[in-house]
């Protein structure tokens, strides 16, 4: 097990269209034996940053450390890592057994004895043994999959590191080996960093989670803080399954009284929104998730009426996709309700879940009216256990 520590880390690749920056001054620590998650859309930069880690790309500017040792210019077989990719790499015409020893047998530091017994631990801890005579192309996915993270586990590396290496699955089994990965990081304590765009899987997987965006870390928390307490409009955005709605609301000001204006409904702020706000601002971005509206009573304080355009009914809850001022939205509401396309809903939009967006920058802005994050997360977890 390491520490890996990425120190200013810049990666430039040139193009036909100029330079294109993939990291942008990434700062990041992993602590020894953390499982961290590195998420964010197509083009972020993610897989990059993970490469770069392992070695397979070159730093433009900055270091990377495994362990305290500076490993910049190290090739990827003296970095002690392992790498699991999304494609899964195995040699075809090497049965399962060949592809997981394959590595040790290239760094000839071990008897063919002491390799077998590796890899029938890692066989039978991945659930394998019986495959390992087979060929790739006799395997699922999900096989290989196992077959790849075993050929990861035998190098006893210091760190693994993963690729998007669920997206080629199918839903029920991405499940299954997500809970895998989880239970295999914990069993051997390794530092892992796991890369993928998918928010469920850094969700549920990750001691901690780096959201990134155009090549920079947007945030670095815990999962259930980047949802509570997000730090800026993309990761509210970007974590949430539905994600966030956004309303872009014109500021007025009276005195010592702030109203918000949308074209078609204005919001009452409460006391501590309305300190939160700079009075120089003129418009401001409002953010609220789709399980935080509640269904309201007519002419109720931030009750608007909207139009319902399509439910999507989901067993205990439903989305209910509604239309706002022009723009469609969404609220997920209890399944006992009974709504149809088309008709008029008065939804209402609390306060202290509402949270609050510089209207240029983007930047979060604190609602103190909000739950504290430990209050909010304490709260959920509560929630999740009974």
């Amino acid at each position: 097990m390491a520490s890996v520590e990425l120190d200013s880390l810049v990666k430039r690749f040139g193009g036909p269209e100029g330079t294109i920056v993939a990291n942008d001054n990434i700062d990041l620590t992993i602590e020894d034996g953390e499982f961290i998650v590195i998420v964010g859309p197509s083009g972020s930069g993610k897989s990059t940053a993970l490469r770069t880690i392992a070695g397979l790309e070159e730093p433009t500017e900055g270091r990377v450390l495994i362990g305290g040792e500076d490993v910049t210019d190290l090739p990827p077989r003296d970095r002690d890592v392992a790498m699991v990719f999304q494609n899964y790499a195995l040699y075809p015409h090497l049965d399962a057994r060949a592809n997981m020893s394959f590595g040790l047998k290239m760094q000839g530091e071990l008897s063919s004895e002491e390799i077998e017994q590796r890899v029938d631990e890692a066989s039978k801890m991945m659930g394998i043994h019986e495959l390992l005579d087979k060929m790739p192309s006799e395997l699922s996915g999900g096989q290989q999959q196992r077959i790849a993270l075993g050929r990861a586990i035998v190098r006893d590396p210091a760190v693994f590191l993963m690729d998007e290496p669920l997206s080629n699955l199918d839903a029920k089994l991405r499940t299954k080996m997500r809970t895998e990965i989880q239970e295999l990081q914990a069993d051997l304590g390794t530092t892992t960093i796991y890369v993928t765009h998918n928010q469920t899987e850094a969700m549920t997987m990750a001691d901690r989670i780096a959201v990134m965006d155009g090549g920079e870390i947007q945030q670095i928390s815990t999962p259930l803080e980047a949802y509570y307490e997000p730090t800026n409009e993309f990761v509210a955005g970007f974590i949430g399954s539905p994600s966030m709605n956004f309303l872009e609301m014109d500021l007025e000001w009276t005195d010592e009284e702030l109203a918000f204006s949308h074209p078609a409904f204005s919001y009452q702020p409460s006391i501590e929104m309305r300190q939160a706000i700079d009075r120089s601002a003129s418009a401001i971005s409002l953010g609220i998730r789709p399980e935080d509206i509640e269904l309201g009573e007519r002419d109720g304080e931030n009750v608007t009426d909207v139009e319902v355009v399509v439910v999507e009914p989901l067993g205990k809850e439903q989305l209910v996709y509604f239309e706002l001022g022009g723009e469609k939205h969404k609220a997920s509401l209890s399944g006992e309700y009974d709504i149809r396309t088309g008709e008029t809903l008065p939804l209402r939009f609390p306060t202290r879940k509402v949270h609050l967006f510089d209207a240029e920058s983007g930047e979060t802005i604190k609602n103190r009216d909000r739950q504290s994050s430990g209050e909010s997360i304490d709260a959920a977890l509560s929630a999740e256990g009974e």
